[in-house]
C-alpha cells in the first residue's frame, strides 16, 4: 500500500531493516518469506513459454525468496537493481568482467582488497586489460591519470587493511569526465553508514559474507547498480551464469534485521579499544578512519554515518627483522580473539596483515600491521585479550 511504502521510506535504518525486501501479504501472512528452491519453472503454454512471458523462467534468474534479497538490498542502496553472487570476490569480479573488454584500462585503488588486486593481476590481465593502481588520496587529481581507455575506475573507502580514505566524490566525477563507470568496494561501511550512489558511484559492491550475515556461517556477495548502469551488469551476470542461493539468501535477509543493531556495538566496541590503544607506547599508529588522528578522519566525518568494527594498529616492531615475530607472538597469546581473515561476524578475530603487494600505500615502518575485527564480546574481555597479545610481543 502506497501509505505503507510511505512511512518506511521515513523510518528510521532499524526500522527499515526490519521490514525491508517482503510484504508478508504475498505469503499468506507468513512474516518471513518462503525459501524457494528451484531449477526449471514449468509455463502454462508454449506461447508463453517462447516469450518468456511470465516473472520467473528459470532459477538462475531469481525466486521470490533471491528477489525478496534484492529488494531490500536495492532499498538501503538506492539503487535501480541488485544481482546476487556466491562470494565477495565475485561481487567485485562480476562488474570488472561486466564492465571491461580487451583494450581497456582500469584504475583500481592501491589499498584495495588483496583477492581483487590478484584478479586483476592475472585474469584481467590475461584477458587484454590494463590496470593501473592510483593512491587512494589522489581526489580529483585521478584525472591526471584518465586515458581515453579508461573504461572503469574502482574504488574502496577505507581500503582494506590500513584503512585509507577517499574523496569518493571528487573521484567519481573526475572518471565520469573521462567517461568511465565507477565501482566502489563499501563491505566496510554498509549502506547504513555509506551509500555509495549518492555520492557518484554507479556500482556498489558488497561481501555480504561480513556483516549482512553477521555470524561467520555465509559466503554471498551484493552488486547494485544505478539506473544507467544496471541493464549491462544484469546482461554480463547473466551471460556468466552466476546466482546466489535461496538458502543462502534466506540467511542473508535474517541477518538484515539485527544488522544495524549489532554495527552499533561493533562500532562502539571498535573506537573504545582503538582510543585505548592509541594512548599505549607498544602502538606506534591506530589506523581507524573515525579517530581524529587518522589522516583521513575529516573526509570519513563528512560522508559517512559511521564506522565499523575493523580496523588495525602498528605494533612497536623494533628493528624489521623482528616484525613478524612480534606479531606472531602477539596473535599466539590471544585467547578470545580467533585468528582467522574474514569479519563482520560476532566474533573477535585478528590477522597479521601481508602489504607486500602494494606500490603505492607501501608497509609502515615502525612495526607489523595487526588487523582487529571487534566482535559483540564484553569490552573489557576483549581489551584484557589484547593486553595479553600487547605483553607477549614486548617480551618477544
Amino acid at each position: 500500500m502506497k501509505d505503507k511504502a510511505e512511512v518506511f521510506a521515513a523510518a528510521g535504518p532499524n526500522t527499515r531493516l526490519a521490514h525491508a525486501g517482503n510484504d508478508p501479504a504475498d505469503f499468506f501472512g507468513f512474516v518471513n518469506p518462503p525459501v524457494v528452491h528451484a531449477s526449471t519453472v514449468l509455463f502454462p503454454d508454449a506461447a508463453t513459454m517462447e516469450k518468456r512471458a511470465q516473472k520467473y523462467s528459470y532459477g538462475t534468474r531469481g525466486t521470490p525468496t533471491t528477489d525478496a534479497l534484492c529488494a531490500a538490498i536495492d532499498e538501503l542502496e538506492g539503487s535501480a537493481g541488485t544481482i546476487l553472487v556466491p562470494s565477495g570476490l565475485a561481487a567485485v569480479t562480476v562488474p570488472f568482467l561486466a564492465f571491461l573488454s580487451a583494450g581497456d584500462h582500469a584504475l583500481v585503488v592501491d589499498s584495495v582488497y588483496s583477492p581483487t588486486r590478484h584478479f586483476c593481476d592475472t585474469m584481467l590481465t590475461r584477458l587484454g586489460v590494463t590496470v593501473e593502481y592510483y593512491d587512494p588520496a589522489i581526489g580529483a587529481g585521478i584525472s591526471t591519470l584518465m586515458k581515453p581507455n579508461t573504461k572503469l575506475v574502482h574504488l574502496e573507502a577505507p581500503g582494506s587493511n590500513t584503512f585509507e580514505m577517499q574523496d569518493v566524490r571528487a573521484i567519481a566525477d573526475a572518471a565520469h569526465q573521462g567517461g568511465a563507470v565507477v565501482t566502489l568496494d563499501n563491505t566496510w561501511a554498509t549502506p547504513l553508514y555509506f551509500r555509495p550512489l549518492d555520492h557518484g558511484v554507479d556500482i556498489s559492491i558488497h561481501a555480504a559474507t561480513k556483516y549482512p550475515s553477521g555470524h561467520s556461517d555465509i559466503l554471498m556477495g551484493t552488486v547494485s547498480a544505478n539506473a544507467r548502469h544496471w541493464q549491462r551488469l544484469w546482461d554480463g551476470n547473466f551471460a556468466l551464469g552466476i546466482c546466489g542461493s535461496p538458502d543462502d539468501s534466506y540467511q542473508i535477509l535474517r541477518g538484515l534485521r539485527t544488522m544495524g543493531l549489532r554495527l552499533e556495538r561493533h562500532q562502539e566496541s571498535a573506537l573504545r579499544l582503538a582510543e585505548w590503544l592509541e594512548g599505549l607506547d607498544d602502538v606506534a599508529r591506530v589506523l581507524h578512519p573515525a579517530l581524529p588522528s587518522f589522516p583521513g578522519h575529516e573526509l570519513w566525518k563528512r560522508d559517512f554515518k559511521g564506522a565499523s568494527g575493523i580496523f588495525s594498529f602498528v605494533l612497536q616492531g623494533g628493528s624489521p627483522d623482528r616484525f613478524k615475530a612480534k606479531a606472531h607472538a602477539f596473535l599466539d597469546a590471544l585467547r578470545i580473539f580467533g585468528l582467522g581473515y574474514s569479519w563482520g561476524g560476532y566474533e573477535s578475530l585478528a590477522v597479521h596483515v601481508n602489504l607486500s603487494d602494494r606500490k603505492i600505500c607501501t608497509a609502515p615502518k615502525e612495526g607489523p600491521v595487526m588487523r582487529l575485527q571487534i566482535g559483540l564480546e564484553d569490552i573489557a574481555d576483549i581489551r584484557a585479550d589484547v593486553e595479553r597479545g600487547l605483553a607477549a610481543a614486548r617480551a618477544e
